[in-house]
């Protein structure tokens, strides 16, 4: 049987903070950058070609290396390991990482060392996919109740989530799995695009973007707001304009305000019937959120990309501070605190609504919507996948959208492998595309 033979971990960074993609009021000029993990064995896929595991974790440039690095320390770990045990018990890989107590003193379950625990468990999973030869949505979506319930990781929400709660909720939905898993093959997942509303575009770019999305079937459009209120009423007002009265319209602040102005602004917004404002605050502030939430609706609000993990979620949903849930693939710690948090939303009915765009995200939140609707909810009716245009081009196996829709590629594993010219040319610091700008760079 295949082992895992060794461990490569390198620092990628895209310099798109030259065309401000991905500008928001916060972060107004982030290079896109990912920790990518590449798993080698000894073995081969049903392709005959070499079995590997490819995982991502995504940042926006500077401290990108301080994540590689902690990545380097855990992936290690796993030279040696017997790939189909390792399959066969994803919950208890990921366990052996987080109740390391030595590593867990530096988290525990936020920061770098969680960033690089999602990085090396992505690349587990993705391995695991390619070793059973399934998409790794439907090798969950395969799986029994009982086998999902233990991938899960299910510590410290007992109080609103036990064991038995969880295989209730999957056992409630799984008669109808095979009929939405015709549905999902013949229709995709639905999304939403960010592609045109990055807060550093021209109007002009925003606009003809908007008319772009439009045509791919994506009625639903989210813009990014928090610098000026009277530019964010202007922009939001040629927003509403360009996608007409019966569009969805969403609104992201990125965390820049304190309650009281969230609050302020978000009313003002209002005349633009936006669905949800994203992240109005710190995403630490819960209570905030709460105040914000009872405040300003019928808005609703929306966060969770930058949730440190699942108990955080569990916050969130019990204090009645989220309408929808946006957790992040490259945040949580892979799949394994992905299943939980689906199943916390399908206990407190809070939609799921991933966050995606960076480096790598689309492709692998395709994968946590699908198995939401397909086992755990069991509908995406209120839901949406979050959808950006944006560096696919990378990836062998990119996302694929038509009709408004996230497409089932059917390819085995994450979609996480990366191209070899992309790694080598925007590998930092010594990619030819980093050492020549490092290079020119005044002392």
């Amino acid at each position: 049987m295949p082992t895992i033979t060794s461990v490569d971990v390198c620092d990628v960074r895209f310099p798109t903070s030259l065309t401000a993609d991905g500008s928001d009021a916060m972060n107004k000029d982030g290079d896109h950058s990912a920790v990518y993990v590449v798993l080698a064995t000894d073995g081969t896929d049903a392709g005959g070609r070499p079995l590997t595991g490819h995982g991502i974790t995504f940042t926006i440039g500077r401290g990108n290396d301080l994540v590689a690095e902690a990545t380097r320390q855990l992936a290690r770990t796993l030279v040696g390991t017997d790939v189909a045990a390792m399959a066969a018990d994803m919950g208890g890989t990921y366990l052996s990482f987080t109740t390391d107590s030595q590593m867990r003193w530096l988290g525990p379950e936020k920061g770098v060392v969680h960033l690089a625990l999602s990085a090396v468990m992505n690349a587990a999973w993705d391995l695991a996919g390619r070793h059973v030869g399934k998409p790794v949505w439907r090798m969950l979506a395969d799986m029994t109740p009982e086998e999902l319930v233990d991938v899960a990781d299910l510590r410290y929400l007992g109080d609103v989530l036990t064991r038995d709660d969880a295989l209730a909720l999957l056992r409630a939905v799984e008669p109808g799995k095979a009929a939405r898993i015709a549905e999902l093959e013949a229709d995709g997942y639905p999304c939403y695009t960010t592609a045109a509303g990055w807060l550093g575009y021209s109007d002009e770019k925003m606009v003809r973007l908007i008319h772009e999305q439009e045509e791919l079937g994506l009625t639903h459009v989210k813009l990014k707001v928090g610098t000026d209120l009277e530019e964010d009423v202007r922009r939001c007002r040629l927003a509403r304009e360009t996608i007409g009265p019966d569009r969805a319209l969403m609104i992201d602040a990125n965390q820049v305000w304190d309650v009281p102005t969230a609050i302020e602004w978000v009313r003002r917004l209002a005349e633009f019937d936006p669905l949800w404002i994203e992240e109005p605050t710190s995403p630490d502030d819960i209570l905030g959120h709460r105040k914000i939430r009872d405040a300003v609706a019928p808005v609703k609000v929306a966060t969770g990309e930058h949730c440190h993990n699942r108990v955080m979620f569990k916050q969130f949903m019990e204090a009645g501070a989220m309408d929808f849930c946006q957790l992040d693939a490259g945040r949580l710690a892979s799949l394994n605190e992905i299943v939980a948090v689906l199943l916390l939303a399908a206990r407190f009915g809070v939609p799921v609504c991933p966050h995606a765009g960076g480096v790598g995200l689309c492709e692998m939140v395709q994968h946590a919507s699908m198995l939401d609707f397909v086992a755990v909810s069991g509908t995406h009716e209120g839901r949406l996948c979050e959808y950006v245009d944006h560096l696919h081009e990378h990836f062998l196996e990119p996302v694929r959208v038509a009709g408004g829709a996230y497409q089932v590629t059917g390819e085995p594993g994450y979609n996480t492998e990366m191209r070899a010219e992309s790694i080598a040319r925007y590998r930092f610091p010594d990619g030819p595309y980093w050492a020549g700008v490092l290079a020119a760079s005044p002392a």
